[in-house]
């Protein structure tokens, strides 16, 4: 099977560098970077007492790693938001988190390079594990201001519904 079954032509793999995020139904400005999606199952060994000197392996639980986004420094409260609802100083006692509603499903979505929507994942039951709102500031340094978010996640998949579209072709100019 061809790896790109629409758009036989494409000899490249998607680029990394066109993506955008979607949570409670809206895209979130200015990200920047995103971690890669990763999960890892572990491994659990066994042996019976009269097998040979070596184990068998099956599969044990699937742990599936943070997710960072960045972004740079905006008038934009998004990131802060989220972060809030987990831990918000000065809300009072027993009003610190917001149980309710501190987990988010999120939306990855990744576009080809005519900026065509290519594949999506799902990201079920994010909350907020580490907020940064300011790094390290340098009178010194040449460089944006960036957020950081970390989001502990319980899985992703990915969203089935979205198929590869045909890519358009562009014709020379008549000359």
């Amino acid at each position: 099977m061809p790896q790109f079954p629409v758009n036989p032509q494409r000899l490249t793999p998607y680029p990394n560098f066109k993506y955008r995020i979607k949570w409670d139904g809206r895209y979130v400005a200015g990200i920047s970077k995103c971690s890669a999606l990763k999960r890892t199952t572990e491994v659990i060994e066994h042996r019976e007492g009269g097998d040979p000197s070596t184990s068998r392996k099956g599969p044990g639980r699937i742990k599936f790693e943070a997710i960072t986004l960045e972004r740079g420094v905006t008038q934009d409260v998004e990131f802060e938001r989220w972060a809030n609802k987990v831990w918000n100083y000065g809300s009072g006692l027993g009003q610190e988190s917001s149980l309710r509603d501190f987990r988010k499903d999120i939306m990855l979505e990744l576009y080809n390079e005519a900026g065509q929507l290519v594949l999506a994942y799902k990201i079920y039951r994010c909350w907020v594990s580490e907020f940064q709102a300011l790094p390290d500031l340098d009178a010194n340094a040449n460089a944006i201001a960036i957020q950081h978010l970390k989001l502990e996640n319980e899985g992703w998949e990915r969203d089935v519904d979205v198929v590869e579209p045909a890519e358009p072709s562009f014709t020379e100019p008549p000359q």
